[in-house]
Order: structure tokens, then C-alpha cells, then sequence
């Protein structure tokens, strides 16, 4: 009885090595132990549109903001820019504007364009004012004399590295202010810069 007992101890005994020996050790064909298997996680992150910049903008620029603008067509490449909006124009006085021009004083935009690729011409014509009816302001075309100084160019060549600045001035009436100030030249696209609430 007591032979019996020790035996099956003693096989206990093996069992539980040769057990452990499995769990830690190797395989039967010797390589070595292989670490646990891993998971990894993807997660995947979808980036929030960024929020719209002067170089990208979204409708009307602010009053100073600069904008590109390319014909390829054209070969010409250049950048336009509304720096500031003034009802009434606050340096001398021009005449006042004749009753057929639609307006009782004169109001001024100070505005730039510069070439950066091709040669081409610029003139005060491409701008305008626009209401918030729909209605809108050309130029008068008057140049020279007691208009508002230092003019935009009427007809001025422009080559890359060229800029041309100066006041475009439109007979406006002083009970309204314009909301919108627009560059439309004949080909190509338009730009819009929204005047400030005066």
C-alpha cells in the first residue's frame, strides 16, 4: 500500500514538471519560445476643415485683404487689393459731383495691383460700388484737375514687379454707404471687398 502511494506521487510529480516545462519551454522542435501575440489598434482620425484664410478666402474679403488672380490665357498673373473706403473723401473737395452722376459728394477707395507674371494695362474702370437694393456706381471717367490725389492710373502698363496704386472716386449719395467695393475686370474673375459700416 504504501509502494502504491509513493508511485503515484512520484507520477504526480513528473506530470507536473514535464507541465510546467511545456508552459515555459519550448516546442517539440526546439525553436525558441514565442512571445504572446500582440494586438494593435488603428484608429483613424478624419481632420476638421480648416478654417478659411486671407489666401483662401470665402465670399467677400475684408477691407485690406490682398487676393491673386491668374489668366492663364492670357500669360498675365497678378494681385488686387482694396486698402481702405472713405464717404465722404475727406481731403479737398473736387466739384461737387454734376446731378446726371447720380450722387451728391465723393467717396474714395484706395486701391493697389501689382504684376507678378506677363505685361498688361490698368485703369480705373473694373471698379464699382454695390448696395444692398442691387444698385451699383461706376466711375465718372473724370481724371486730373481737383480730383481726389494721388488718382489710380487710368491707362498704365504694367510689367512683373510693377505695382500701380492710387484713389478710384465715385459720386456717391451721402445718405447711403455702398456695402460692397468691386473689381470686375472685362475678362477673368471678380473680386468683392466689403466696406465697412461708416
Amino acid at each position: 500500500m504504501r509502494t502504491t502511494k509513493t508511485a503515484i506521487a512520484g507520477s504526480l510529480l513528473a506530470l507536473t514538471a514535464l507541465t510546467a516545462l511545456t508552459a515555459c519551454g519550448s516546442d517539440s522542435s526546439g525553436d525558441e519560445a514565442k512571445p504572446a501575440p500582440t494586438v494593435t489598434v488603428t484608429k483613424t482620425v478624419t481632420a476638421s476643415p480648416s478654417t478659411p484664410t486671407e489666401a483662401e478666402p470665402v465670399g467677400a474679403l475684408r477691407m485690406g485683404a490682398q487676393r491673386e488672380i491668374a489668366e492663364p490665357e492670357n500669360g498675365i498673373r497678378f494681385t488686387v487689393q482694396a486698402l481702405s473706403y472713405q464717404q465722404p473723401y475727406k481731403g479737398p473737395q473736387p466739384e461737387a459731383p454734376a446731378d446726371f452722376q447720380g450722387g451728391d459728394t465723393w467717396a474714395t477707395a484706395d486701391v493697389k495691383i501689382c504684376d507678378i507674371a506677363g505685361k498688361f494695362s490698368v485703369s480705373q474702370f473694373p471698379w464699382s460700388l454695390v448696395y444692398s437694393d442691387g444698385t451699383s456706381i461706376e466711375i465718372t471717367g473724370s481724371t486730373g484737375g481737383d480730383m481726389p490725389k494721388p488718382e489710380f492710373p487710368m491707362d498704365r502698363s504694367l510689367k512683373p514687379g510693377q505695382c500701380a496704386r492710387g484713389l478710384v472716386a465715385f459720386p456717391v449719395p451721402g445718405d447711403k454707404r455702398p456695402e460692397h467695393l468691386v473689381y470686375a475686370p472685362e475678362q477673368g474673375e471678380s473680386v468683392d471687398w466689403r466696406i465697412p459700416k461708416g
